[in-house]
């Protein structure tokens, strides 16, 4: 899910010198990395020159990237009337630096994260917000397949059903990522997808508003993908993601649509495993029908049959002794939208909630205690030293860690949860002690 992050206005920011912005809307060729010229050297005494700050200094270096990049969008096809709109008073946003640097120590669980997601609050908004829209959405829906619970709840998930999606402007968060450079080849992709959606008409400058990373509008497009996938249902010859209710349902599902969503296939379900079941097979790479579960014993939670999923999972969100899902390519699709699962599965529970379905039924092992990116790169190194390779430890969980936790639980007969625990940490710093 996208992160809304709340800061002093763009008054906090850098604007770019009135001149300086002149040319780089008059076709300036300067780059970042060509400092201006010395003047030449003069035989009169004349004042001291001022001294240029710091702050002087990264804000030519900042308008001289705008120049740059200004160039480079006129020759892709941006008109002037746009790059004016755009850049006559782009500013440098050092609090999106701060924020994109961030990476927090303490990881969020799972089951707090769906704590918020799943409020009491946002489900009742989220069914009061099925009535009032029922005829509109239900349209949307057969439109394009896809369920008018999950547009709803992608939509409760990104801004509160449009309550909350940011106030940073969009041109200047992506110029500032741009010109930082950490990802400065994707944040120049998506400053000329926004420059392009300015042109096109949708939005204006003012009103182009979302969070500190790019993200747009009531359920959050980057711009490129607002490009391919925002529609205009309402027929105002505009695609708006930030006023129009009828434009952020349809393009909400046309995302989902074109990005593999089935029709008529349910996300999951929540399910019981079978005693002794082998939770190495709980893997995104381990995929089968929903009938060759429920031959080797894996039953729905109210004992009806499982959803009829051709190509299935089995997903642990937490440990052994927590809930079990059986996930399909609709969870999956759900990815493409926000590469979390914890975000997958919000939305997914929050659709199942607002068509009147059950909560999830199995305990949140709460008491575990969850590690912080420093103990998660200490029991990765632990588990290379111990020849159960992680890849590189960073202080992130991914696919790596979890087969090398997966390769060590079964080396000391545990269940194979992938789950990095601390008792697991604690487990291993005390065996590598005892390493030669």
């Amino acid at each position: 899910m996208h992160t809304f992050t709340r800061f002093p206005a763009p008054a906090r920011g850098w604007l770019v010198p009135g001149l300086l912005a002149i040319l780089a809307l008059a076709g300036c060729t300067a780059t970042p990395s060509v400092e201006p010229k010395a003047p030449a050297p003069s035989t009169r005494v004349t004042q001291p020159a001022q001294v240029t700050t710091n702050e002087d200094a990264h804000s030519q270096k900042f308008a001289l990237w705008v120049a740059e990049f200004s160039a480079s969008a006129r020759a892709a096809g941006i008109n002037e009337a746009t790059l004016h709109s755009a850049f006559d008073s782009v500013q440098f946003l050092p609090r999106v630096i701060e924020l994109d640097r961030a990476q927090p120590e303490f990881t969020r669980p799972v089951w707090d994260y769906l704590d918020n997601a799943l409020s009491i609050q946002r489900i009742t908004r989220g069914q009061n917000k099925l009535q009032q829209l029922h005829p509109q959405a239900d349209t949307i829906a057969a439109r394009y397949g896809v369920p008018a619970e999950t547009i709803l709840a992608i939509w409760g998930m990104e801004s509160n059903y449009g309550s909350n999606f940011g106030h940073i402007p969009t041109i200047d968060a992506l110029a500032t990522l741009g010109f930082e450079g950490r990802r400065e080849a994707w944040a120049r992709s998506q400053l000329l997808a926004a420059l392009n959606i300015l042109q096109n008409g949708d939005i204006t400058r003012a009103q182009m508003i979302g969070s500190w990373a790019g993200a747009m509008g009531q359920t959050q497009f980057l711009p490129a993908n607002f490009l391919a996938y925002a529609v205009d249902a309402d027929g105002d010859g505009r695609r708006d993601l930030w006023g129009s209710t009828a434009d952020v349902m349809a393009s909400t599902a046309n995302f989902l649509a074109r990005s593999g969503w089935q029709t008529g296939q349910p996300w999951g379900a929540e399910v019981r495993l079978p005693p002794g079941f082998d939770y190495a097979r709980a893997d995104e790479q381990v995929r089968q029908s929903a009938t060759a579960w429920a031959n080797e014993g894996v039953r729905s939670m109210d004992g009806t049959p499982l959803p009829a999923l051709a190509d299935s999972t089995i997903w642990l969100a937490a440990n052994a002794g927590g809930p079990a899902f059986l996930v399909g390519p609709n969870f999956r699709t759900l990815l493409r939208y926000n590469n979390s699962t914890s975000y997958a599965l919000a939305v997914s529970l929050l659709a199942q909630r607002l068509a009147g379905g059950p909560a999830v039924q199995t305990p949140w092992p709460r008491d575990l205690q969850t590690l912080t990116r420093s103990q998660l790169l200490a029991l990765q190194t632990a588990l290379n030293a111990r020849g159960f390779d992680c890849g590189t430890p960073d202080g992130m969980m991914g696919s790596a860690t979890r087969r090398g936790i997966r390769a060590y639980q079964r080396s000391q007969g545990l269940p194979a949860d992938g789950y990095p625990s601390l008792e697991l940490l604690q487990q291993l710093q005390q065996a590598n002690t005892k390493l030669p």
